[in-house]
């Protein structure tokens, strides 16, 4: 049986009170960390063989189905007002489309054929890369993805929680955190999840600092949608630059660009 779907480590959970339910929980979710740990080296491969193709104008693909999909999508939905990178750059993808990030749409990730259908339309080439995300590693919208993108020459990777799923087989780079069964079994919106969370952020900050995206520790690039943003530009330029607040936060608002600012001194 599949780690995923093996049974909890706890029994007769409704008759626990809820401290002793949330208890439990942070004590399995305390193990995810050192299993995402582990994937460290896998992580430093894919990291490095990602970099230079999107150094060449490559873009980064993620599809998943239910959980994963969504992650995917929440995590390529974040790159471009952290880093200031065009929308296009990181994609997510999800089994059902768009409908599918609120409502469920479970039957979606039974086509093997539809992710590569879904990815057409952004015409992939070999500079691209494309990173599969399945908790259980068994998804046919992934499998079926990650073995046609594999077949046209993207760069391919995965995100999964069973060693040896199938998943694994399909791709290049297979990232595996085994975070061990659910306190609620199946439910791998939670350890898995969480796992997987981490792992795309891992990704996608690691790239873009490689990109060049961060500044000493700073987003210099990220865009300012809001008043918080603002301010924290004006900061970052004060910290930088030993200019007053004031005449830091004119200069931002008529650059757009902390970075510019930086730069420009």
């Amino acid at each position: 049986m599949r780690i995923t779907e093996q049974p909890g480590p706890y029994r007769d959970l409704e008759t626990r009170s809820a401290g002793e339910l949330l208890t439990l929980i942070n004590e399995q979710d305390r193990l995810v960390a050192p299993a995402v740990g582990d994937c460290i080296a896998p992580l430093t491969d894919l990291v490095e063989a990602i970099v230079p193709r999107m150094e060449r104008g490559g873009r980064l693909f993620y599809i998943g189905a239910g959980t994963s999909g969504r992650l995917g999508v929440l995590d390529a939905s974040e790159c471009p007002p952290t880093y200031g990178v065009p929308p296009g750059l990181v994609i997510g993808l999800i089994a059902g489309g768009d409908r599918a990030l609120r409502d469920a749409v479970e039957s979606a990730e039974d086509s093997e054929a539809q992710a590569w259908k879904d990815l057409e339309p952004y015409a992939p080439n070999t500079d691209d890369t494309l990173i599969g995300i399945a908790a259980s590693g068994t998804t046919p919208y992934v499998i079926g993805g990650l073995q046609r993108a594999g077949e046209a020459g993207l760069l391919t990777g995965c995100v999964t929680c069973n060693p040896g799923a199938p998943v694994t087989e399909v791709c290049q780079h297979p990232i595996v955190a085994v975070v061990g069964p659910e306190i609620v079994t199946g439910s791998t919106r939670m350890k898995s999840g969480t796992a997987q969370k981490l792992i795309l952020n891992m990704i996608t900050t690691s790239v873009m600092i490689r990109l060049g995206r961060v500044k000493d520790n700073r987003m210099v690039d990220m865009k300012l949608s809001n008043a918080k943003l603002v301010d924290r530009g004006t900061k970052m330029i004060v910290e930088s630059t030993g200019l007053p607040y004031e005449e830091a936060r004119r200069r931002l608002l008529e650059t757009g660009s902390v970075r510019h600012v930086i730069d420009g001194m």
